[in-house]
């Protein structure tokens, strides 16, 4: 069996119920940095990976940054290019 494809995949805005992948971008574009440990707390989700490249393929200019050390993860944020061609 072929699985179908939805051509309507994306981050649609406007709905009355936000998906996780909209409500991360919100807190993107409100000029926060989000971790992983902050997505699953503040969104319940549990993949933040997955959402970043979506959101990337989308044409977000998402930025990540890894904290030095031994720490292995990373914290997502939009490049301040953006804000200013948004104004």
């Amino acid at each position: 069996m072929k699985r179908k494809i939805r051509k309507d995949k994306g981050i649609r805005r406007g709905k009355q119920k936000d998906s996780q992948a909209e409500r991360i971008l919100d807190c993107l574009e409100r000029g926060n940095s989000i971790t992983p440990l902050d997505a699953l707390n503040n969104y319940g989700c549990f993949r933040l990976a997955p959402i970043i490249f979506n959101l990337r393929k989308e044409g977000y200019p998402i930025e990540t940054i890894k904290p030095s050390g031994d720490k292995k993860f990373a914290i997502y944020k939009i490049n301040k290019e953006y804000f200013q061609s948004k104004s």
